[in-house]
């Protein structure tokens, strides 16, 4: 049996099948495994006791008791392909009413999760365009890429195009910083020097600009005057920046620095379900010019028919009366920075004096962790931890658009969530600890022999 290109294409190992492999694999082991490399969302008591509350009122009317019609009949039935209208009015109404930004219901689509509505953005905007200079614009194509202004991105991000690999990326500024009044940290920085001069912008083969705020993996979130900078640039070529707020404003929330959301036109923000603690929903947000929206709807039309309607539902009646906004206020922000902290200080305690710097934890639910002369590349790193089951994510797969093999950083650093329950967070980090110790300590012995 042979597959076509596309096929090929999409059934070939890839960081992220590989990640989602490894966590499936771990889940179904007789053996404790320390989950430190997924992107599920930790468990939070009060975050599941308001989902079950709010997935029990949906079978009962409110008022009688009886069995909740209206509720029923949007669970028997399709939406259109712009996805579920009242959680769409639910949205106009709470963007509006936060942000002011005077949104109507065709500003907003719904699609099955963030990297279902990735897959949609990035073949929209990258890939072959009619080339408008070219006398002969039936057989004349540019072909353009989507540009990651900072790296290490999202992994889900690198395999979603339909054909080719349709990036431009920029590495960062690496500044050492202080967190806490602590030394050991560092942060990054758009390289904007860098990216004005990028050829593939000035010579129209950019289109679209993507971040993602809080970055997945760094949880580093770009300044406001950085994205302002970026938002100038994308109106300045006329090609959309789109911003990735899985992680953060309005919902989860799960930013500690201080940042503002804004949202024009020429801008798309797509929002996610997940990680308020509804992964297994698959609903994700976007939010813009209505002329793409109509074009993400023609595309779940064909690919989805609609998008699922279950995450809007319990979604919906939370957007209305905000009780999703403290949920991610009150109770998920806090808890992650918590989270953050006692990863910080079990990291410390576990590596002591030897090479390790963090990324300043500024929001997500991962911590980036850079390993300064890595005797071994961290691909190797994740396979020996592995063996002593605990799951981290290599920093290898971080940096689609970026020739790796000259830039010894992309093989320093891994990915840690902090999202799992104090216990394993603990065993994960003693383990990783011991056997990057290790490393260091057997380079360092048979440099002396």
């Amino acid at each position: 049996m042979k597959f076509s290109k596309f096929g090929q294409k999409f059934t070939q190992p890839t960081g992220i099948s590989q990640l989602m492999d490894d966590l499936g694999d771990a889940l179904k082991s007789d053996q404790p495994v320390n989950m430190l490399g997924g992107g599920n969302p930790a468990k939070i008591d009060a975050v599941n006791e308001l989902f079950l509350e709010t997935y029990k009122l949906l079978g009962n009317d409110n008022d009688t008791g009886e069995a909740n019609s209206s509720a029923i009949i949007s669970m028997a039935n399709y939406s259109n392909p712009q996805g579920d209208s009242d959680f769409i009015d639910a949205l106009v109404g709470f963007f509006n009413r936060h942000y002011d930004w005077n949104l109507t219901s065709e500003n907003i689509a719904l699609t099955n999760g963030s990297q279902n509505a990735f897959f949609y953005l990035f073949n929209l905007f990258g890939g072959a365009f009619v080339d408008e200079n070219s006398q002969n614009k039936e057989s004349q194509s540019v072909d353009k890429s989507i540009l990651l202004p900072l790296t290490p991105e999202y992994i889900g991000y690198s395999d979603v195009h339909v054909e080719g690999q349709h990036f431009a990326a920029v590495l960062p500024h690496i500044d050492e910083v202080t967190h806490d009044g602590e030394e050991g940290f560092f942060k990054y920085r758009v390289d904007f020097e860098a990216l004005e001069n990028l050829p593939a912008l000035k010579e129209g083969r950019i289109g679209a600009i993507c971040c993602s705020r809080p970055t997945n993996p760094t949880g580093n979130v770009l300044t406001d005057d950085e994205m302002a900078h970026l938002a100038e640039i994308a109106k300045r070529y006329d090609i959309p920046l789109i911003i990735d707020n899985a992680y953060g404003m309005p919902f989860p929330n799960i930013i500690y620095s201080d940042a503002h959301l804004n949202w024009d036109n020429n801008t798309i923000l797509c929002f996610s379900l997940s990680k308020i603690g509804l992964p297994g929903m698959r609903t994700g947000i976007i939010v813009a010019d209505a002329k793409v929206i109509e074009a993400v709807s023609a595309m779940n039309a064909v690919v989805n028919l609609a998008p699922t309607r279950f995450g809007a539902a319990i979604a919906t009646p939370l957007v209305e009366n905000d009780r999703i906004k403290q949920l991610s206020d009150n109770e998920i922000k806090p808890f992650y920075q918590k989270q953050a902290n006692l990863a910080v200080k079990l990291l410390k305690e576990a590596l002591g004096d030897y090479p390790l710097m963090i990324h300043k934890p500024e929001g997500a639910i991962f911590l980036w962790l850079w390993f300064k002369d890595l005797p071994i590349s961290t691909l190797e790193l994740y396979e020996r931890l592995k063996e002593k089951g605990t799951l981290i994510v290599p920093s290898e797969y971080f940096f689609p658009g970026v020739d790796v093999s000259d830039y010894q950083h992309a093989h320093e650093c891994i990915r840690m969530s902090i999202a799992a329950d104090k216990q394993t967070l603990t065993d994960g980090i003693r383990v990783i600890g011991e056997v990057v110790r290790e490393l260091y300590d057997e380079a360092k012995n048979n440099k002396a022999s």
